[in-house]
């Protein structure tokens, strides 16, 4: 009898789910996608001709890591560390680094410079460079943890987006342009901004 009971709610559960199998969007519409989509659009984008004598355009892929289990603010040390360096020399330095984040940028480097080879028609894997690399913040989910006393504490779970362009050629000799003037020219530009400045309530 008992058999027979559960075989029949068996049966009606399943007309159910399929009768309502139309319905069931409404169920899972928190499940809608909230990943970042304007980056990978990037290798969509279409360039016009080239003229004749100008220089040519390189190639670049576009490509992320999305829902890390890392903190963004812990990911974007990691993420300015590779800027301006070659994959080869990067993918080297990462190696090295004793920190969680590394290994996320490590692999998302090297699934970028795959791609660029498979479906961008570039050469040569070795001749790339890291022109653009950043963390985004992901989703964050709050979460309670309890504490002594029947007193509740907030634990909040960070997730984050890594991003990073490769372009194709060799690097800029420096990259973050850190002193592009001389002493001198820092001296003259110093002096004419203080000489422009103008001091408030004064003739």
């Amino acid at each position: 009898m008992n058999r027979f009971l559960s075989n029949l709610f068996a049966r009606r559960f399943q007309c159910n789910t399929k009768n309502n199998l139309h319905t069931s969007g409404q169920d899972f519409a928190w499940t809608k996608s909230i990943l970042p989509k304007s980056f990978i659009q990037n290798n969509q984008k279409i360039y016009p001709p080239q003229e004749i004598g100008e220089n040519p355009r390189p190639a670049f892929i576009c490509h992320q890591k999305t829902n890390i289990k890392y903190s963004h603010e812990k990911l974007w040390y990691i993420a300015c560390f590779v800027r301006g360096m070659t994959v080869d020399e990067a993918v080297k330095q990462l190696s090295f680094v004793n920190k969680k984040g590394a290994s996320f940028v490590k692999e998302t480097i090297l699934e970028a410079q795959d791609l660029a080879v498979k479906q961008h028609n570039v050469e040569f894997k070795s001749n790339l460079w890291i022109a653009e690399s950043f963390s985004g913040k992901g989703v964050h989910i709050k979460g309670i943890r309890r504490h002594a006393r029947a007193r509740l504490g907030e634990v909040r779970y960070q997730y984050s987006h890594y991003f990073v362009r490769l372009e194709e050629g060799k690097p800029p000799e420096d990259y973050f342009k850190r002193n592009p003037l001389t002493a001198k020219q820092q001296l003259e530009n110093w002096l004419e901004g203080m000489r422009k400045r103008k001091i408030i309530n004064s003739f």
